[in-house]
């Protein structure tokens, strides 16, 4: 068995080791806060379509900088050591069951992304499936774990060096121990595919976050004395590849009819603190025409009003993207301090 996982041993071992190096060793810029590439970048991105409540922590970690900075700096070292771990065989049932938590968190977290084929879920489930394996098979063949346990026999008798490293699992243990891991990895695999995609329960579909479309949800749309109006929006939807773009922002009312309108030049002229975004990362912020927006950017935004005009408490306010996908949200009278 041992020489049989030789080669997902290794792979497993290099796609982890290759995630921690990048960011330690040949790509440092990804651990810079001030860098563009940034890795709190791509974790904010994942928000709108993260599962089982993990939105919330990336939520939270994004609003304390020395939690978000310790938790990107810890995940990448687990990657590093225990993938560098099991390219050479050192605590390899340890090592596999490292790579099976990080599999398990990048499918709650990246899984929905990836255009036609969910690439983010594909890479993680394998992950899954293989660290599985690993953990099962342990590495006693052309690995640290098998040079220890030949030159200390006593050591490789030790229930903990099996459990830990390599060694043979008794019959009566690996067995049903291998058919729960099974059953684990085949529930979880097929419940998250047929959450992201269907067409195992349900009809396939593009799922609930789309990973290729952008969408934006308006709340707290209200309006002030002065004829201003205040509003959160939230880039929820789409493609982390490519920013979202608001050209045109009306207010309409009841009926439909154009009561005011701002323009791609007003939106693109709003003062810094008109924009007002919930993270230090992904952001909402002036572009040549209107507003731009990465993926998991939120932000409390307040278009001017016109002096003496007030608005009716039945209006709406439609924002209307770069490729004419239009978002809509009623327009409510602010109460009064």
């Amino acid at each position: 068995m041992a020489y049989a996982m030789l080669a997902v041993r290794f792979v497993q071992g290099f796609i982890y080791w290759g995630g921690g190096s990048r960011r330690f060793i040949y790509a440092p810029q990804k651990l810079d806060p001030h860098a563009a590439s940034w890795m709190a970048n791509k974790f904010q991105s994942a928000m709108p379509g993260a599962l089982l409540g993990t939105g919330h922590i990336v939520d939270f970690l994004l609003r304390h900088f020395a939690l978000l900075y310790t938790s990107i700096i810890v995940f990448s070292a687990i990657e590093l050591f225990f993938g560098l771990f099991l390219m050479v065989g050192f605590l390899t049932r340890l090592s596999a069951l490292a790579t099976i938590g990080l599999s398990f968190v990048l499918m709650l977290l990246y899984g929905w992304q990836g255009a036609t084929c969910i690439d983010e879920w594909t890479m993680a489930a394998c992950n899954f499936g293989m660290g599985v394996a690993l953990f099962l098979a342990g590495s006693s063949a052309w690995s640290i774990d098998a040079a220890i346990a030949r030159r200390k026999p006593e050591l490789a008798d030790k229930t903990w060096f099996t459990w830990l490293a390599s060694g043979p699992l008794a019959a009566h243990v690996l067995r049903p121990l291998a058919l729960t891991l099974t059953v684990v990895t085949m529930a979880f695999v097929m419940l998250t595919y047929n959450y992201y995609r269907g067409s195992i329960l349900t009809p396939f579909h593009s799922g609930p976050t789309s990973p290729t479309v952008h969408h934006l949800s308006i709340t707290h749309a209200t309006s002030s004395a002065d004829g201003s109006v205040t509003f959160t929006v939230y880039l929820d939807g789409g493609t982390s590849e490519a920013p979202a773009h608001i050209v045109d922002a009306t207010l309409l009312d009841a009926s439909g009819k154009i009561l005011r309108e701002w323009g791609p030049d007003a939106l693109a002229r709003l003062s810094q603190s008109a924009i007002v975004n919930d993270y230090a990362y992904n952001k909402f912020k002036p572009a040549l025409m209107g507003l731009a927006a990465n993926m998991g950017a939120r932000a409390t935004i307040t278009l001017p009003g016109a002096p003496g005009e007030t608005i009716a408490p039945d209006s709406i306010l439609a924002l209307q993207t770069i490729d004419d996908r239009v978002f809509k949200a009623t327009v409510l009278p602010r109460a009064a301090n």
